[in-house]
């Protein structure tokens, strides 16, 4: 678990953060002389006029610079610090700045990612109902702390959140983690030619692969129609022009085959390395290790003798198969203290047309077995999960099967499952993971399919 920056007494409706910057400055060095400034400046008529309590004020407040990485220990002014004091004439800045700061190193990534899926779900927000959801993230905040609303007053200081509430302003959002020319050119791309890049990322492979193939898995994920004539004009030239892929023009003539294409590094340093990065605080160092590899790669540790070096190859190939279907990673590992006694390896989600949560379990073993099938089931209900996958380097007993078409038949879950059959498939073409999970798809909605006769 890690835990939102303690900031008790930081915090935008009781100090003016521009004017505690020069109070900073001014004391470096000096905890007594920076907390006394503090006192007198923003506490001088609270603490119900106890001086005692005036001082464990501003003490708190010194705390919450502390911890939100502003000052250090001996009260002197961090790199972060001393970056915000430049900007406390620009407030617009400031405010951004620190917003950033906040959302890529003090876990607001996640917790701003937390309010975005309870707002989908329609879940009223409080203190008491996030701190199970956060939970589920790996992130935490001590019993009657302050913590995810002070963080949301920051953040709402730069735009990332509505004045009061927790609605998020997704274009203020990427403002802020974009803010670079790089980024606008992203931005600029048409829809059409942002999914194609995104699909030809999720797939893992640097090498050339078939643009008809991407477009067909982007069509599949992201729903998004191409011409099939046409593409090159429509769609890949402009990515080749921003320098996030590299094209090899197919040959002209009866029966030409698909122009070929790979991402350029710009594109994988730009837009897949911030995904690892938000995972850094949240998971297991060998986890994001392994997500750096291809999937032939990690198929090769998976066969390793080392058990604890399998188990984290699987969860990196099932990691890399819910991205290669465009989903959004939700956690790693949810802690058994969540899910009464229970670990779940993977939560995804996904929030195009109806929001949807995606439980992932990884099974290094022969053969998936019924109970394990049951115990998934049984964890929906705390997780609100609406599709298992069960992901193995063995088989699928029959009787797992039977269990999972008889649960889908009477429930709304779906469940899927991948092998070791498919796991090969996939190993050499990561498109056709498509092809596994419409083979799923039909599976249930057959077994859906309602007896008309009897309406």
């Amino acid at each position: 678990m890690v835990e939102l920056p303690f900031g008790s007494e930081f915090s935008p409706s009781q100090i003016d953060l521009p004017e505690l910057l020069t109070i900073c400055k001014e004391n470096e060095g000096d905890r007594e002389k920076l907390e006394d400034a503090i006192k007198n400046r923003f506490f001088p008529h609270h603490g119900n006029g106890s001086e005692s309590n005036k001082k464990k004020l501003a003490m708190n407040c010194r705390l919450g610079l502390r911890s939100y990485g502003i000052v250090d220990d001996s009260c002197f002014l961090t790199d972060l610090g001393t970056s915000l004091y430049s900007l406390k004439d620009h407030e617009e800045e400031l405010y951004k700045a620190l917003a950033r700061h906040i959302l890529l190193h003090l876990n607001g990534m996640g917790f701003v990612q937390c309010m975005k899926d309870m707002n989908a779900a329609l879940e009223k927000i409080t203190l008491q109902t996030m701190r199970p959801e956060l939970e589920i993230r790996g992130i935490t905040y001590p019993s009657g702390g302050k913590h995810p609303s002070i963080m949301r007053l920051w953040l709402a200081k730069a735009g990332v959140f509505s004045k009061s509430g927790y609605f998020v302003n997704e274009d203020k959002l990427n403002e802020i983690l974009g803010g670079n020319d790089d980024m606008t050119k992203l931005r600029m791309l048409t829809k059409e030619q942002r999914y194609f890049l995104l699909a030809l990322l999720n797939t893992g492979v640097k090498d050339y692969q078939s643009a008809a193939q991407i477009t067909r898995l982007a069509t599949t994920t992201y729903g998004v129609a191409y011409p099939e004539k046409s593409l090159p004009k429509a769609v890949l030239n402009d990515i080749e022009a921003a320098g996030y892929i590299e094209v090899q023009r197919a040959t002209t003539g009866r029966g030409a085959k698909s122009h070929l294409c790979r991402p350029t590094e710009k594109a994988c340093k730009e837009i897949m390395e911030p995904l690892i990065d938000q995972l850094r605080e949240q998971t297991d160092p060998r986890l994001i290790e392994m997500l750096t590899k291809s999937i032939p790669d990690i198929l090769r540790d998976i066969n390793s003798p080392n058990t604890y070096t399998k188990g984290i190859a699987l969860e990196a190939l099932a990691f890399k198969l819910l991205r290669i279907l465009g989903l959004d990673h939700l956690a790693t590992r949810v802690r058994a203290e969540a899910t009464g006694g229970n670990e779940v390896d993977l939560l995804f989600q996904s929030g195009r047309l109806l929001y949807s949560r995606w439980q992932v379990q990884c099974k290094n073993a022969s053969s998936v077995s019924i109970d394990h099938v049951a115990r998934e089931v049984g964890l929906t209900q705390i997780l609100y999960s609406n599709v298992i996958v069960l992901i193995t380097t063995g088989t699928v007993s029959p009787k797992a099967k039977n269990y999972a078409d008889h649960i889908m038949k009477n429930s709304n879950l779906n469940i899927v499952f991948v092998d070791k059959d498919d796991i090969a498939v996939i190993a050499n073409d990561p498109v056709a993971i498509v092809d596994v999970f419409e083979r799923e798809a039909k599976r249930t909605m057959q077994l859906k399919k309602m007896d008309m006769d009897r309406l």
